[in-house]
């Protein structure tokens, strides 16, 4: 029998790894910046085109390389990083593994143009399939500058799966943030489709933070800074007034390498403990310096993964370091019996030759049984009808009166959906007859022919806004209300190539919002389900937030996701009085839904009581 176990080709080992380093466009501009890190360069530049697909250029400073080391940087395995397998556990540069240039070229064609400081030339190549087209000396800059064109032109399954433009753009965004919060030191350029995306100075990582996530934010920083002899952590971390519904704004960083850690992010989320809602995320950029002796960073080619030798220490020092942080700064309150109290300031004290005591007049005639000085009971606002001669109310004959009403027609409206043709049992009055009343403004309760029904009125509104929603994005015929004075909202780049992204969506729900200027859009109209009183650059924020988090957990289809999250925002909340018409206005909207038993997050809408089970209770 012939062996059949053989050695692979390298372009197919090679392909076969690099689907593992290099799932998207955004990992390969991961593993070029980190490249041009590690080479000492102070001037990063990113020019992408087509979201990554037709071109990823990086072009740096650094110390370049000659023509021997720019060809077997393309090798497999071939670094300058480590020598040997100790060094594993004394890595300072981002790479090591040397793997990422050859799983590039493997599933692209690269161009690579590269000059040491000192040498008067340069080297070109040009690789396809791992394939050497060409290679010759050329002039070029010093440093090294990397062209990635047609990224899986190879693989047409895998490009193929890739996501669209905005959805690539987006991931290639994060990437770029993470790597420049790391060294805000270093000035980084972003370049996408001709358009400057990000002009980032090196400067503090205060003023990196604000120039990557918005002006807003220079408000929302906390400082933190902790020295210990197992590790440093310092940053910033976010206010609590500021939290938002996604996790985006978190950044964890291992002596300035990008993680993702959930243990550690539990340990900033205890600290933060009944300071946040329990839907809410706090922002935070926390850079953890560590002996890289007691730690493993080679876990996962990604190199986003970490292995710590004491991590239970790690955990309760962030934890410690966060809270300590919030009180230093004032954000949790705290008992200081010593600092000035309210009081303080409002009491002044005086010589005793100027107190003046308080004075009591009474009269001394006053007769208590005497009839004229007794207070008439018709003084007395609430006695004003008791009869004085028997103490009783003159009309206390109506005051327990029970109006009789006539039975009028039951409308039957059917809890499951309209589809299914099946008549239910909530038979209610009709809006002549209907009694609603409102409880702790929270739900509505009213009369039906078996008993009673409570509806949660935040629920229900969001169903019928929900499904109002769907029926619009469905027929593009979304109702728009004219805004007075048109309000302008700045976002981070991100949520503005979302935004961008959902504008069709968004004009087919009655929305009328257009670019104004780099990263803000301007809003002149609304849909008619929201009440104009609305502050519309927190509610396209929340929007948008809201519609990042359900992608997340929920993996939402992007129109279900829309509707689902504008109806949550514009739905009226706990808390809210209605009037009895209003409240009868929203169980009709409610039964005329396909699915009024149900919220929009499959939790009961409807709650019955019937007669038989009241009964049972007295």
């Amino acid at each position: 029998m012939p062996d059949i176990i053989k050695l692979l080709p390298d372009s197919v080992a090679n392909q076969i790894a690099a689907g593992e380093v290099v799932q998207r466009p955004a990992s390969a501009v991961k593993e070029l910046l980190e490249n041009a890190l590690d080479a000492g360069a102070d001037k990063i530049q990113l020019i992408i085109k087509d979201a990554g697909k037709s071109l990823i250029q990086v072009t740096d400073n650094g110390c370049g390389m000659s023509a021997t080391d720019a060809r077997m940087c393309f090798e497999r395995h071939a670094t300058s990083k480590i020598n040997k397998a100790e060094d594993l556990f004394a890595i300072r540069t981002m790479g090591f593994r040397g793997e990422a240039m050859a799983s590039i070229a493997a599933i692209a064609q690269v161009e690579l143009k590269t000059k040491k400081h000192e040498d008067e030339l340069g080297t070109l190549i040009q690789i396809e399939a791992s394939e050497v087209i060409n290679q010759e000396p050329c002039a070029t800059n010093p440093g090294t500058s990397i062209s990635v064109k047609n990224l899986f032109y190879n693989i047409p399954a895998r490009r193929n799966f890739l996501k669209s433009n905005p959805v690539e753009m987006r991931h290639i965004i994060d990437e770029f943030q993470r790597v420049a919060l790391a060294h805000p030191e270093i000035f980084f350029t972003l370049h996408h489709d001709g358009q400057e995306v990000y002009h980032l100075p090196g400067t503090q990582l205060k003023q990196r933070i604000v120039h990557l996530l918005g002006n807003n934010y220079n408000e929302r920083l906390v400082p933190l800074d902790e020295q210990t002899s197992i590790i440093q952590v310092k940053g910033f971390i976010g206010k609590p007034a500021f939290a938002k519904k996604t996790r985006g704004d978190q950044f964890f960083f291992v002596n300035n390498r990008f993680i993702k850690d959930g243990y550690l992010n539990h340990a900033v989320m205890i600290a933060y403990d009944q300071l946040l809602p329990d839907d809410c995320f706090p922002l935070y950029v926390l850079f953890i310096e560590i002996d890289p002796a007691k730690i493993d960073i080679n876990v996962h080619p990604t190199k986003t993964e970490i292995k710590y030798q004491d991590e239970k220490a790690i955990y309760a020092i962030i934890r410690s370091a966060v809270k300590r942080s919030l009180g230093r700064y004032n954000i949790t309150p705290t008992l200081d019996f010593n600092q000035e109290t309210a009081f303080q300031g409002m009491i002044t004290e005086k010589p005793l030759n100027e107190i003046t005591p308080p004075s009591i007049h009474f009269n001394p005639d006053f007769n208590p049984f005497k009839e004229d000085q007794k207070s008439s009971p018709k003084e007395i606002p609430f006695l004003r009808d008791i009869d004085t001669k028997r103490g009783i109310p003159s009309n206390w004959d109506t005051l327990y009166e029970i109006t009789q009403q006539k039975e009028s027609e039951q409308q039957v409206f059917n809890l499951a959906s309209n589809k299914t043709g099946k008549t239910g049992d909530y038979q209610i009055e009709n809006l002549g007859s209907r009694q609603v009343f409102q409880l702790h403004q929270r739900y509505i309760i009213t009369q039906i022919k078996s008993g009673l029904m409570l509806v949660d009125q935040q629920a229900a509104h969001e169903r019928i806004l929900y499904e109002r929603f769907l029926l619009q994005l469905e027929q593009n015929k979304g109702l728009s209300q004219q805004s007075l004075f048109p309000q302008t909202v700045t976002l981070n780049t991100t949520d503005f190539a979302l935004a961008n992204e959902l504008l069709p969506d968004f004009q087919a729900l009655g929305f009328q919002i257009s670019a104004f200027g780099k990263n803000t859009l301007v809003i002149e109209g609304v849909p008619a389900d929201i009440p104009e009183n609305n502050d519309l650059a927190t509610m396209l924020e929340e929007l948008i937030e809201g519609f990042k988090n359900n992608h997340t957990i929920l993996k939402l289809d992007k129109r279900d996701n829309l509707a689902r999250t504008l109806a949550k925002n514009a739905a009226i909340k706990t808390g809210t009085a209605l009037a009895t018409e209003e409240m009868n206005d929203l169980i009709d909207q409610l039964f005329a839904c396909q699915m009024p038993n149900l919220s929009i997050y499959g939790k009961q809408i409807i709650i019955k009581l019937t007669l038989e089970e009241l009964a049972q209770r007295f």
